[in-house]
């Protein structure tokens, strides 16, 4: 047998995976990716100005993979958002099929077994959106679980996906990429020397931590800031498409911020008075400007607070004697 032996680097499209804890900014991670479609299984990225397709069923998701490998022109990359959500459809379609009421309810365990077979049946058609010349990224939300070593005293808590623990491992192994996202606590001392937690930075991990699973391919270093400018260099190339991306990117985040601060002019509070509430809530860390707020940050916390928000403003105010 002769072999084929191919040398050097080998280019191709990046496999994805995230996952993070709820409302942190994944989907909008998602939607910065080239030229993405979101395959949306939990109807959350109306918020979010992109190219999407609703999804509510197993079968559905199944159709719209494949319809992307007949057509890979219709995006640069494929993002299933979220994939615990597609997990469940597939048992219900694993139930409904087998006549059960559970995924419990087959003996032996053998429902996990099936589960296991229908979404590697996905992960072969995500191999095939690869093939095709596109990007795919895979989101899912994170659970925090007592951990304990068996060689060792006391637990701690371990971040893991919301994810079966017959399909987490092909989660993480499948991709080039596992990137674990969360809020970045510090521990400050107070006046009355007393310690208090305070954070809001929103960080990617890249690499294995003992509370979270993380790795890459490409060196990245072990935090980054979580969006994706960080690791865009990764997967854009030609650099008039990176300018591109980047100002579309920019423009979809201004038209929120500039609704923001039409509704600031609006409310007679201050940009600054705003930045200080989200400091002293710990959402973001000191010295953050609106300007380095998502804008999933800015429509799912900041607008469905707004009234709280200018109340508590004018309240600081009033026992300041500045009104």
């Amino acid at each position: 047998m002769k072999l084929n032996i191919i040398s050097g680097l080998v280019e191709r499209p990046i496999k994805v995976s995230i996952y993070g804890i709820e409302g942190i900014g994944k989907s909008t991670i998602g939607s910065q990716f080239p030229n993405p479609i979101i395959i949306d299984t939990e109807n959350g990225t109306g918020r979010i100005n992109c190219n999407r397709v609703k999804c509510t069923s197993w079968n559905e998701l199944l159709e719209i993979v494949r319809e992307v490998v007949k057509n890979p022109s219709v995006c640069k990359t494929l993002v299933i958002d979220t994939f615990d959500k597609a997990e469940t459809y597939c048992v219900e379609y694993i139930c409904e099929k087998n006549h059960k009421a559970n995924i419990e309810s087959f003996p032996y365990g053998s429902g996990y077994n099936i589960l296991q077979s229908e979404m590697e049946l996905l992960f072969r058609l995500l191999n095939q959106v690869i093939e095709s010349g596109n990007h795919v990224v895979l989101i899912a939300h994170a659970k925090a679980k007592k951990f304990e070593l068996p060689e060792e005293t006391g637990s701690y808590d371990r971040y893991e996906t919301k994810l079966t623990r017959q399909v987490a491992p092909l989660f993480k192994e499948w991709c080039d990429i596992l990137l674990f996202c969360n809020y970045k606590t510090y521990v400050v001392t107070t006046d009355n020397n007393t310690k208090k937690a305070q954070g809001g930075k929103r960080v990617m991990y890249t690499t294995h931590h003992a509370c979270w699973d993380a790795k890459n391919r490409f060196n990245l270093p072990d935090e980054l800031e979580l969006s994706f400018k960080p690791i865009a260099h990764l997967f854009i190339n030609d650099s008039k498409t990176q300018e591109s991306h980047e100002t579309s990117v920019i423009t979809r985040e201004s038209d929120v911020v500039t609704k923001l601060k039409e509704m600031i002019n609006e409310s007679g509070v201050t940009v600054g008075d705003v930045e200080q509430i989200v400091i002293e809530r710990g959402k973001y860390e000191q010295g953050s400007r609106i300007k380095d707020y998502s804008d999933e940050f800015i429509t799912r916390w900041v607008m469905p607070n707004w009234k709280k928000i200018v109340e508590t403003i004018n309240k600081n105010k009033t026992e300041k004697g500045e009104n």
